[in-house]
């Protein structure tokens, strides 16, 4: 059995329970400090450090009698953050003094910045993280931490998802903790993309739950996608890039004329992603946005959750040296009329849901934007 001291992230009791696979009540967590150690911040990362302080205390929780089974999630779940077990002797709250091991990052792999404070990454991250978690763990026993590390950013994308979508408007006529049962979930396969498996039943329309369903989603992040516009000039900027699904189901033209689009980044708004996609895709500089809505992209299928934006620019120069190089964008841009782009729509030569979504949106608004500029 092994005894552990957590200064950070796993301090969250709820994290530590998702990890462990099981509950609070079933661990044995004692509160404890060590001297002469600080928590503090890895530059732009949502999980801490601790480093040497002579005269500070780094507090934290120590739990004790960790099995083996314990010891292998944990270094599962931490193996992706490059930290190692090292002893270190504890204080505890009547005086004692107790040795477990402690996370602690490889030498010179993470900067410290400010130090860290566990309430504030609570009530900013922790729902997220727990989300992350849950993916993660899902997959062990079948991955190692390396190749769960490899998907860490997606899998934190996907968490945020996961948050944002939980805080959008219930259903006022039905309740899923009663009219949703989940016989099983399955976190299947893990990438850029995570997909997962369900058996459940739902409440059906006459009132009666339904037969058991087996089915499977592509699991997303949100989106935001936006198409330029220029109400004085009276016109819009398409970007186009080669899609690898439209090649993969056979298409013969899988360069595809879209909007400028991109994921919400973990700690990004829709609005913030936007304006950011705009630069990097399309080296255009927003000076408004109006929003055209946001919806699922595919509900029967995938969780993606698309922001639709028109955005409103001055549009003078396109490029052919569009998006960013280490994601594989390879993107040029065309401006062109707005005459030219409800042709290109009328004659069903646009593939891109949500350019047509949006250039549908813009007919209606045109005359007032024009107005407004």
């Amino acid at each position: 059995m092994s005894d552990l001291f957590f200064y950070g992230t796993l301090r969250h009791a709820p994290l530590l329970e998702v990890v462990l696979g099981r509950p609070a009540s079933d661990i044995d967590l004692t509160r404890a400090t060590l001297a002469d150690h600080a928590v503090h911040e890895v530059g732009d990362q949502v999980f801490p450090m601790i480093v040497h302080a002579p005269g500070e205390r780094a507090e934290g929780v120590l739990v004790r009698g960790l099995g083996l089974d314990d010891i292998a999630r944990l270094e599962f779940y931490m193996g992706g953050f490059d930290f190692d077990l090292e002893p270190r002797l504890l204080e505890l709250p009547d005086g004692s003094k107790a040795e477990a091991q402690v996370f602690v990052p490889e030498p010179d792999l993470w900067k410290a910045g400010e130090q860290w404070v566990f309430s504030d990454w609570a009530g900013s991250w922790g729902e997220l993280t727990l989300h992350a978690a849950r993916e993660i763990m899902g997959h062990y026993g079948r991955m190692t931490a390396a190749e769960i590390a490899r998907s860490f950013g997606a899998i934190r994308v996907r968490a945020a998802a996961r948050v944002a979508a939980s805080r959008r408007p219930k259903d006022p006529e039905r309740d899923v903790e009663r009219d949703v049962i989940v016989q099983d979930h399955r976190y299947a396969y893990i990438g850029y993309f995570g997909h997962e498996e369900m058996t459940l039943r739902h409440r059906q329309h006459d009132g009666s739950m339904g037969p058991v369903l087996n089915r499977s989603a592509l699991m997303n992040g949100q989106a935001s996608v936006v198409l330029p516009y220029d109400p004085v000039r009276d016109r819009v900027v398409l970007i186009e890039q080669f899609r690898p699904p439209v090649y993969m189901i056979g298409d013969p033209a899988p360069w595809m004329w879209e909007a400028v689009a991109g994921m919400v980044d973990p700690g990004e708004t829709p609005l913030e992603a936007a304006y950011r996609e705009a630069r990097e895709e399309a080296h255009v500089s927003l000076r408004g946005a109006e929003y055209v809505g946001g919806a699922y992209s595919s509900s029967g299928s995938s969780s993606e959750f698309l922001h639709l934006y028109v955005g409103l620019a001055d549009l003078t120069e396109t490029t052919e040296t569009g998006g960013v190089e280490h994601e594989g964008e390879d993107i040029r841009s065309r401006i062109i009329s707005f005459d030219t782009l409800m042709q290109m729509v009328d004659r069903h030569e646009i593939k891109n849901i949500q350019l047509l979504t949006i250039a549908n949106w813009l007919a209606r608004h045109r005359d007032r934007l024009r107005a407004e500029a």
